[in-house]
């Protein structure tokens, strides 16, 4: 077989698998109509893993997983921009981190808007003027984002969904390197590269800015003074900087977990994790007595964390994740008698313990 067939057969294919995306997209407009009419979600972050899984377990051929999930993430995408006008918020602006991971989740075809602070997500959504947010939460690296927390204090909203994205910064540029004098990045970024910079840049001036975007911004603005930013490749790329170093993270798995939030959690999987915010009462042995909680039902904890409740002076509130869905009777045992030893409970939300 030559060449020619090779490609004649590849098209012959094509034709076919737009015919077939055709009819499946018929079939998602049929599904947006059902789901309006009966007032369900749109998005289901519990049937899209599902989903995802099975296309996985199904595969014989040569994809890899990482391929399989990425092309039916832009199908999936076109079906939620079918089914209704999805609008995700997001902290911007464009070219961020979180703008990426949101992309990671919801694709290319949905509407994107971009939010100056956090404060800001959460309210777009509580508002209904966009349908999902999107937030940092943790890094590998720096650990845990306090704002986020902190916001859902007050929060109606809950966690839907969550989003693992790699993170690998790189020196971004309009300048040769022997020019850099001065060095733009938000603080997180600084942390996670601050070995490279006491080795390549231990003299230079550190300022710290809102967003990777922005230094990138800076660093074409204020080329002329010496100025250079570490960020991420779509950042240079917007900008039309020059990537002057890759991967210059202190961690080769550096890795930034994101929430999708909304007016609602998510349905059972079967392979969950719940997040929840308790209060202690000051009194001695609380926090012991509220722990053993999760102990009496074997209910494994993936992190805890203290936050001051900013209410009371050397109050304090928890914020945990354990493994599990709230609907799963152990779990909804243990919260019930966890109640019992705090002043506050509140649950964030379950989710898909997935690690796309």
């Amino acid at each position: 077989m030559n060449l020619d067939d090779i490609r004649n057969q590849i098209d012959t294919l094509d034709v076919g698998l737009l015919d077939l995306l055709s009819r499946r997209a018929e079939l998602v407009h049929q599904v947006g109509l059902v789901k309006k009419r009966d007032g369900l979600q749109i998005y289901a972050p519990e049937r899209e893993e599902a989903l995802l899984r099975k296309l996985v377990e199904m595969n014989r051929g040569r994809m890899p997983e990482r391929s399989i999930r990425a092309i039916y993430r832009e199908i999936m995408s076109t079906a939620l921009a079918l089914e209704d006008d999805l609008k995700i918020a997001y902290l911007g602006p464009e070219g961020t981190w979180t703008h990426q991971a949101a992309i990671k989740k919801f694709g290319h075809s949905v509407t994107y808007a971009s939010q100056p602070n956090f404060a800001d997500v959460f309210d777009q959504v509580a508002r209904r003027r966009v349908d999902y947010g999107v937030v940092p939460i943790e890094n590998s690296t720096e650990g845990a984002v306090s704002h986020t927390l902190d916001l859902f204090v007050d929060s109606p909203l809950h966690i839907c969904a969550q989003i693992l994205l790699r993170i690998e910064h790189g020196l971004i540029s309009a300048i040769p390197r022997e020019q850099i004098k001065t060095l733009y990045s938000h603080p997180q970024v600084f942390g996670q590269c601050r070995s490279w910079i006491l080795k390549n840049f231990p003299a230079a001036e550190l300022v710290e800015v809102s967003s990777t975007t922005k230094a990138a911004q800076l660093a074409l603005s204020h080329a002329a003074d010496g100025a250079a930013a570490l960020g991420g490749m779509l950042a240079a790329e917007l900008y039309g900087l020059s990537v002057l170093e890759e991967s210059i993270q202190d961690s080769a798995t550096n890795t930034t977990r994101f929430w999708v939030i909304g007016e609602k959690t998510c349905p059972p999987t079967g392979n969950d994790r719940t997040s929840i915010l308790f209060a202690i009462h000051d009194r001695p042995g609380s926090l012991v007595h509220a722990l053993r909680a999760f102990d009496q039902f074997q209910i494994n904890l993936s992190k805890i964390e203290s936050r001051p409740s900013k209410r009371k002076d050397w109050e304090y509130i928890f914020y945990v994740d354990l493994a599990g869905h709230c609907a799963d009777p152990k779990v909804a045992e243990a919260l019930a008698e966890l109640d019992k030893h705090c002043s506050f409970v509140k649950l964030l939300g379950s989710y898909p313990d997935a690690g796309e």
